[in-house]
């Protein structure tokens, strides 16, 4: 909080106490909770957002610029721009299908934040909005969202991230309750959920009724919050492992001409993510950091400059596919596609030809969700370097993830006995919903 924020805070706090006779503590949440915002908040139901690891050059992509040249070492975008349709608004030349369907996206060009060296650091800001510290884990925009809306359906878990697994896309001092689901590739369901061959529904049965006589002769000398959080995650699992959710991942089930229009691996992740929003499941994460493509996933520095394209293709098609089989099913409205990244990358070229990182100006990519679509949203200098005009910050960025689901990114959470604001004072930005 900001030294005039919280200045305005107090002050508020303390004529609402004079004024009501509330206690301070009452009147803090009272103005921590506030939402100063005049435009209504979205109906959206679900998120899926794409997290591209390694930091997407924004002027490479979504925000490019003139052309630059890495063997000389003149800064600008490694690929020439085309038209979209959209006036006035180019992407680069290896997002030809997005730019067809632009239409159902917003860009934001101007998304900032202070964190510009560590990979796991920016990451983290990104996920949960805030620095770390030596205090209190934070818990991740999707831990967030499953806490606040839960599952859409009983037999489907509120997160679900196909990726690998850390604390900065966990839930934090949230507990296990607003947790994920992970896997890895989509050949199967979660590690952990299929029986083996040999348990029968009459074997599976019994072991249940066994672990619940435990579970009752250890509550009943034991009580706390983490156990109950665990017993909790234990019924989750179990309601996970039958036919509802595990049909997710029966891709094979979807036409042969949808399945190869999404593409590859990371095509029929984002088919599954769709399966999972259909069956209930409010957030999934979807990872593109497929470091066999181009040999550095997005960290392009030094000669993954070269084979970055690649990746801006596989991208162009599966979000793509993804958007329009939304709209198919008439879901798109109902869900939020993000397009997420740790930082962008500066016009400079480095050495090898690559780029460094930048974090003073990047974009992010929104798409359906019920927002006001087809919009461009802030401006970045001629290089992408610096922000001109209509900065967004990463709590405003949460804030406006959150605001599409209805939810008050100022609601407060606890950290056992601590207030902590769902976003970092974010403020859902305007255009989006108006």
């Amino acid at each position: 909080m900001s030294n005039l924020t919280r200045r305005r805070f107090i002050s508020t706090s303390a004529s609402a106490v004079a004024a009501t006779g509330l206690s301070p503590a009452l009147a803090a949440e009272e103005e921590l909770e506030h939402m100063p915002w005049s435009f209504p908040a979205g109906k959206a139901e679900h998120i899926i957002m794409f997290w591209l690891g390694g930091g997407a050059c924004h002027i490479d992509t979504w925000d490019p610029k003139k052309l630059g040249d890495a063997k000389a070492r003149t800064p600008g975008s490694y690929y020439p721009a085309i038209d979209t349709v959209l006036p006035d608004t180019q992407v680069c030349e290896h997002l030809p299908k997005c730019a067809g369907i632009l239409d159902r996206f917003n860009i934001l060009r101007t998304v900032q934040h202070g964190v510009i060296d560590e990979h796991a650091a920016a990451t983290n800001m990104m996920h949960t909005g805030r620095m770390t510290t030596g205090t209190i884990t934070y818990p991740s925009i999707g831990s967030g969202v499953a806490y606040h809306r839960g599952a859409a359906a009983q037999d489907a878990p509120p997160y679900v991230l196909i990726g690998y697994p850390n604390v900065t896309r966990g839930p934090g001092f949230l507990g296990a309750k607003a947790g994920f689901v992970y896997l890895t590739e989509t050949s199967e369901g979660p590690g952990g959920f299929s029986r083996a061959r040999d348990v029968s529904d009459r074997r599976q049965q019994r072991r249940q009724q066994l672990l619940e006589k435990v579970r009752q002769q250890f509550t009943a000398q034991e009580q706390s919050t983490i156990i109950d959080q665990y017993d909790q995650t234990i019924e989750q699992a179990l309601r996970l492992a039958g036919p509802g959710f595990m049909s997710a991942f029966q891709l094979k089930k979807e036409p042969n001409d949808l399945r190869n229009a999404y593409g590859g691996e990371f095509g029929q992740r984002c088919l599954l993510a769709r399966r999972l929003v259909e069956r209930g499941t409010r957030f999934v994460e979807v990872s593109h950091n497929l470091n066999f493509i181009n040999g550095a996933g997005w960290d392009t520095h030094n000669d993954g400059q070269l084979n970055q394209h690649l990746l801006i293709e596989e991208l162009d098609n599966a979000l793509s596919s993804l958007v329009l089989d939304l709209e198919a099913k008439k879901l798109l409205d109902k869900t939020l596609v993000v397009v997420s990244t740790e930082f962008g990358r500066p016009a400079g070229f480095d050495g090898g030809g690559g780029r460094g990182h930048h974090s003073k100006g990047f974009s992010v990519v929104m798409a359906g969700g019920g927002l006001q679509n087809g919009k461009t949203i802030g401006t970045t200098d001629e290089l992408g370097m610096k922000v001109v005009d209509r900065p967004i910050s990463v709590p405003d960025l949460h804030a406006s993830m959150y605001y599409a689901l209805g939810v008050n990114p100022r609601k407060l959470l606890y950290a056992g006995d601590r207030p902590v604001p769902t976003t970092d004072m974010g403020t859902p930005v305007k255009e989006l919903f108006v």
